[in-house]
């Protein structure tokens, strides 16, 4: 009786599972017509289905390692990260379209091109397509081969979207979402890790304690498996955060590198630089050429999403002796975490490291180089803060074709704000900056450095052309954008000006209080070529008639300055 129980409790379970796969494979639209066993070599069979429109075909066959791993959708532009196989060829711009579609239906309804591709983040190649109309879905078809079946798809403003394990075995993890205050430590208890493969299956997570958190950084304890699928290739473990009591959040850090400790007794580079930037590459030669003459070793460049051929112009530098690394980093709003970020990188080669924009030149009015600065530095020192003087568009209605640090000779009377160089291994662990400056572990102090000593020449008011292009995006985490109709008198927003990018008529005149061209001939005297009047980092051509009116600027803007002294 038991035996005959048995067997009808097994038979309903076989017809309760055919009955769940027919249902299954009728509902993602096969039919027994339709269905077939593609045999690749070896058994390995596939599931092929024949109801996509030619339009829609997917990739199969030559391709069939590429995929769409992450997708994230920026305010003007949806960033697809696409996973290659290992020593396989990249796609160039000319390979892929981006295509929309309705969720529900496999037609394409709009074909545009990507506005541009990267293949530096991580093993990932990034088409950047333009932001989808409301209620279609994006992906991208290789015109080769057919489309690319749409990954996941996450927003950009919540989502855990990096992550590295550090030297002492803590996983930092970078995330958007958590809403928490600008140089503000919060309370670690309140939140917790959360490691896995599918965020779906809670069953299925590893979660871990919250060691700090502030801002848009982690600092979680790694659990012990995951230290050892980090270390294999390919690892797919993703890591996220929630605050207890709510839902994980979305998550593409996957956090597979590691920072291995540093055993050398000294660094390599003595002062470095980072800064993080966008469609800066007319400005970056001279601003490179210029610090490494001054003492600056080496560059971490984080480029946030140029589109101006600024890789071109890195692999030039480095040809031409300039230690200088370009890491991809797409997350908008982040500078914070940007910066942070490379303080991890820089930390086993550079004993400081210097964060400044592209155009902000540290000055030495006296005539000294970093390193005389920097070796009379106590070891209780962490960090150096140097005022900021900015800059006007000193006259001038072009960008000034010597270059910034010739061009513009016209300041604001007071200095503003101020920034930092940092002794990388004096940091605070949870890695808190405010842009300006980073916190400190505790016994260690910041100094203010007199302005005759270090000063930093900030150009910030260049001329209409080059200073437009701020109203685009601020890449401040806790600033407002200019064009959002908020904090409108904050000191991050400029004088005088709206939300709009609109041109005063009297830009070429604003900002002019003091005449002030120490750093002019400084440069002059350390770069001009007195046979050609030629700058290293000058266009080679004509200049005459732009230079004739550079000077007959400056001699105006030089009387203006007077009247108002």
């Amino acid at each position: 009786m038991k035996d005959r129980r048995k067997r009808g409790l097994l038979l309903l379970a076989w017809n309760r599972l055919f009955c769940f796969v027919i249902v299954l494979i009728f509902s993602f639209g096969f039919t027994f017509s339709t269905l077939r066993l593609v045999l690749r070599g070896s058994f390995h069979p596939q599931l092929v289905s024949s109801w996509r429109t030619p339009a829609m075909e997917a990739i199969s066959g030559d391709s069939p390692s590429i995929y769409i791993q992450d997708i994230v959708l920026f305010p003007d532009q949806a960033l697809i990260f696409l996973k290659y196989p290992r020593a396989s060829q990249l796609f160039t711009k000319d390979d892929i379209d981006c295509i929309y579609f309705s969720p529900n239906s496999s037609q394409t309804q709009l074909t545009l091109s990507p506005a541009s591709i990267d293949g530096e983040y991580l093993d990932l190649q990034i088409v950047r397509c333009p932001l989808q109309p409301r209620g279609l879905s994006v992906s991208v078809s290789v015109k080769s081969d057919g489309y690319l079946p749409i990954g996941p798809t996450y927003r950009w403003d919540s989502l855990a979207y990096a992550a590295v394990i550090d030297r002492d075995n803590t996983t930092v993890v970078f995330v958007k979402g958590l809403h928490l205050r600008g140089g503000k430590v919060a309370d670690p208890s309140r939140f917790e890790c959360v490691y896995g493969w599918d965020f779906t299956r809670p069953k299925h997570l590893l979660r871990s304690q919250v060691l700090s958190i502030a801002q848009e950084i982690v600092r979680c304890k790694t659990p012990l498996s995951i230290l050892s699928a980090s270390q294999r290739a390919n690892s797919s473990v993703k890591v996220s955060v929630r605050a207890i009591g709510k839902p994980v959040l979305s998550s593409m850090a996957r956090p597979d590198h590691r920072l291995e400790p540093d055993t050398s007794a000294r660094k390599q580079y003595h002062m470095c630089v980072c800064t993080m930037l966008r469609n800066q590459a007319q400005f970056l030669r001279e601003w490179v050429t210029y610090h490494a003459r001054i003492g600056v070793q080496s560059w971490f460049i984080y480029d946030n999403n140029s589109d101006d051929e600024i890789s071109d112009l890195i692999e030039s530098l480095e040809g031409g002796n300039f230690n200088i690394t370009r890491h991809v980093w797409p997350w908008i709003k982040t500078q914070e975490a940007g910066f942070a970020h490379c303080a991890l990188r820089a930390r086993d080669s550079c004993e400081w490291v210097g964060f400044i924009d592209v155009d902000e030149f540290l000055h030495l009015p006296l005539g000294l180089s970093l390193h005389d600065v920097l070796q009379n530095q106590s070891s209780e020192v962490g960090e150096l803060r140097a005022s900021c003087h900015s800059f006007g568009p000193s006259g001038l209605k072009r960008v000034p074709v010597k270059g910034v640090t010739i061009g513009y000779t016209c300041r604001v009377a007071a200095p503003e704000r101020h920034k930092s160089i940092v002794r990388v291994e004096a940091l605070n662990s949870t890695l808190i900056n405010m842009v300006h400056h980073f916190h400190l572990m505790g016994g260690i102090k910041y100094v203010n450095v007199e302005r005759n000593v270090l000063v930093i020449n900030h150009y910030k008011y260049q001329v209409w052309e080059v200073f437009k292009e701020k109203f685009y995006r601020r890449v401040a985490t806790y600033v407002s954008d200019w064009q959002a109709k908020k904090n409108v008198g904050s000191k991050d927003r400029t004088p005088g000006l709206g939300t709009r990018a609109v041109e005063p008529p009297d830009w070429s005149t604003r900002f002019c209080e003091v005449v002030d061209t120490g750093l002019r001939d400084r440069v002059l005297e350390m770069f001009n070529d007195p046979e050609t009047g030629i700058l290293p980092w000058q266009e080679q051509k004509d200049d005459k008639e732009d230079t004739d009116l550079v000077e007959q600027n400056r001699r105006r803007i030089k009387n203006v300055a007077s009247v108002i002294l």
